[in-house]
């Protein structure tokens, strides 16, 4: 998949890099000469999808424009443990310079994208759709939500500005529901979705009489999602939330709902490592 290194991203593996170099690479810059060129292989340490591959190249430009990035892969892909993903060839002191920083990223959004895979899996037999949340790292939200893609998920509203969403706060903030639902439909695009957050029936019931376009499930019980599924009757789109594991997704599937939004997904992924061998040197 080709995908743009957009101002954000190109900024974000710039600051990475000068965490990580600062003053310069102490080690590297005594211990390899200049002239020195080799092969880098990354490889994955345990069965994953991977997600990340794309930055590499842009990684390894910032620091040395002669560095040659091979991906073996496609973002998406499911690889097995023991898997050469990807090459970079040239200077051996820029290859070492950029290793833990393209590390760090591929494993992070190769985590995400195989734990959403997980998620999308157990659900495969139902017609809903696994989405991720807000509940992003400051400052990679856009590369984690891309990973959630390349797993299989769908992105949930991007920010605040791309959606309505009437929560808890919201409704106690702006007095009900309906009063809530009705400014934003005066104040927002034509265009514009409103999704409204329920704990009960009751709220659904609201929520329909507002005009909602999509109804959140918060925190229900199985057997409470099915009832407010009927009571919906396909009125509004249904989204399942609140701390969903892998091990009840099905069960919250066979209820019916339309989405299930898993916070998961980017909060608490288990990083896939990665590693960067030198394959081959020359002076």
């Amino acid at each position: 998949m080709d995908v743009v290194i957009t101002a954000q991203i190109e900024s974000l593996i710039k600051i990475a890099l000068e965490e990580d170099i600062g003053a310069g690479d102490l080690t590297t810059m005594s211990t390899v000469p200049p002239q020195a060129h080799g092969k880098g292989l990354f490889r994955a340490k345990r069965d994953c999808v991977v997600a990340g591959l794309f930055l590499l190249d842009k990684i390894f430009l910032l620091l040395d424009p002669l560095v040659k990035v091979r991906c073996l892969c496609r973002d998406g892909d499911r690889v097995a443990k023991g898997s050469v993903v990807a090459e970079a060839e040239g200077p051996i002191r820029a290859l070492l310079m950029g290793e833990r920083t393209a590390l760090n990223f591929l494993q992070r959004l190769s985590g995400t994208a195989s734990l959403t895979r997980r998620y999308v899996e157990a659900v495969k037999d139902f017609p809903c759709k696994i989405i991720d949340t807000r509940k992003t790292t400051p400052g990679l939200r856009t590369l984690e939500k891309y990973a959630v893609r390349m797993g299989g998920g769908t992105n949930h509203r991007l920010g605040l500005y791309d959606a309505a969403l009437v929560k808890d706060n919201h409704i106690a903030a702006s007095g009900s529901i309906g009063h809530a639902v009705g400014e934003i439909r005066r104040h927002a695009p034509f265009m514009a979705k409103v999704e409204v957050e329920c704990s009960d029936l009751q709220q659904v019931q609201e929520a329909l009489d507002a005009g909602a376009d999509v109804i959140m499930l918060d925190n229900m019980g199985t057997k409470e999602m099915a009832e407010a599924v009927r009571l919906i009757n396909k009125r509004a789109w249904v989204e399942a939330s609140g701390g969903i594991t892998i091990e009840r997704v099905r069960e919250v599937a066979e209820a019916g709902v339309d989405f299930i939004s898993v916070g998961a997904l980017t909060h608490s992924a288990p990083a896939v490592d990665f590693n960067m061998k030198i394959a081959a040197s020359k002076v």
